[in-house]
């Protein structure tokens, strides 16, 4: 075999090569419904964990009030609570939030969980993680809840005293 034959043999592996791997990134590919799906099963089984850990959050400081949020922004978790604050004879009302949502499905095929919170009047508390859907890992979202309500939890904890 001379060399130019097995120039062209060499040619044709690795346009073979290339269409197997085109084949294989098309078929791993989600089309645009199964990609809504997924985030419905995902945003479900994910905001049913949010509210179990923040209603475990306002369970250990009593005066939080749980509320479920299913808007344009997302849908999720917030608590919620007020505060009187007198000193030196003047009343001040102080209010402490946290709200941790799912985003709702967009175009770019990611799975986006935010979170915002607020401790006596302070917007301190703002995060947010994110993963394409296809490659999108519930367990370390569900760890990043963990993570987050146990943040806010020490948080408020520290500056609510």
């Amino acid at each position: 075999m001379d060399f130019k034959e097995r120039l062209h043999r060499a040619t044709e592996r690795g346009q073979q090569a290339k269409d197997a791997k085109a084949r294989e990134e098309a078929a791993k590919a989600l089309s645009d419904e199964e990609c809504r799906r997924l985030h419905s099963s995902y945003r479900s089984r994910l905001t049913e964990y949010i509210e179990k850990c923040l209603h475990q959050l306002a369970d250990n400081f009593p005066g939080f009030n749980v509320k479920t949020i299913v808007d344009d922004k997302g849908w999720g978790t917030a608590i919620r609570r007020d505060d009187l604050s007198i000193k030196a004879g003047k009343r001040d009302n102080l209010f402490s939030r946290l709200v941790m949502t799912i985003s709702p499905y967009s175009e770019f095929h990611v799975l986006d969980l935010l979170a915002k919170g607020a401790i006596r009047n302070k917007e301190n508390f703002s995060r947010n993680h994110y993963q394409l859907l296809k490659d999108a890992d519930l367990d370390s979202f569900e760890q990043m809840i963990e993570q987050w309500t146990l943040d806010y939890a020490e948080q408020y904890a520290a500056d609510s005293a």
